[in-house]
Parts: structure tokens; sequence; C-alpha cells
């Protein structure tokens, strides 16, 4: 069983659609200190916005619809992202909605937590989890990767 170890620190990625970036930014105003104590990535717009509410120093990627979304998903495969909130619209159809589909499915894929909604952040931004060592079993997908073509 392999596993992979999440620092106190975390790494966070933070994305929102266009409806729900309100929503993000007042919540994590509200968890500014929090926040403080983890690094800070974005999609751009979103992360634009939150570095001046929070006045905190935020690695920022691509806008979602332009490559964001799967610069992230990138960093969470390669190891480098410990946790995703994406505050996403469910009431409004995406361009890119198989972008945010491929980020959710990686996200899974490689076994961190992710929240959708404000209530489920509140719920893991508030777990003793999240600010203490964490090792994350990673599936095990060698049946996949020896499948015969």
């Amino acid at each position: 069983m392999q596993t992979r170890k999440l620092d106190a620190r975390k790494r966070i990625a933070l994305v929102a659609h266009d409806n729900k970036k309100s929503d993000l930014i007042e919540w994590a105003t509200y968890n500014k200190a929090v926040l403080s104590k983890h690094r800070l990535y974005a999609t751009g717009t979103t992360g634009s916005l939150l570095e001046n509410a929070l006045d905190l120093s935020i690695t920022k990627f691509f806008s979602g619809p332009l490559g964001g979304d799967q610069q992230v998903g990138a960093k969470i495969a390669e190891g480098k992202i410990d946790v995703l909130i994406f505050f996403w619209d469910t009431m409004e159809a995406q361009p890119h909605d198989p972008d945010v589909k491929a980020l959710l499915r990686v996200a899974v894929t490689y076994n961190i937590p992710v929240a959708c909604d404000r209530a489920t952040a509140d719920f893991l931004l508030t777990s003793p989890l999240m600010h203490e060592d964490y090792e994350a079993i990673l599936p095990d997908y060698s049946l996949y990767t020896k499948r015969k073509i």
C-alpha cells in the first residue's frame, strides 16, 4: 500500500466559477487566519481576487477556461497540491465542463480532500487533520496499468 504524506502546512488550491467567486472570497476572508497557515494556489481571476481580499501571497495558474483547471489537476497528479476547494456553480453550464470533470476526477484519483461547497469547505478547514501531518493512502491502480491491449 502506497501513501503520500500531507504536511501540517497544506498546499490548498482554491477555484471558483464566476457566480461563486464572491462566495469564495467571503469564505476565505472569514477563514483568513487559518488559510494564512497554509500555501495557497488558485486559478487566474480567482487568485487575483483572493490575493487582493486577503493580502496573502497566492500562486496563480491560468484562468480556468484557459487551462488553469488542467494546471491544478497536473499539480495534484504530481503530488504538489494537497487539498482542493472548488466553489462549483452547478446551476450554470460552463464552457469548460470537461476540464472541471477532469479536475474533480484527478482529485478523487489521487485521494485528496475536495470541497465543492461552503459547508464542506467549513468542515474540511476545521478538521484536526487539516492542521497536522497526514498519510493519505494512494489507491492501487496497477491493474489498470497492466491491462493488455
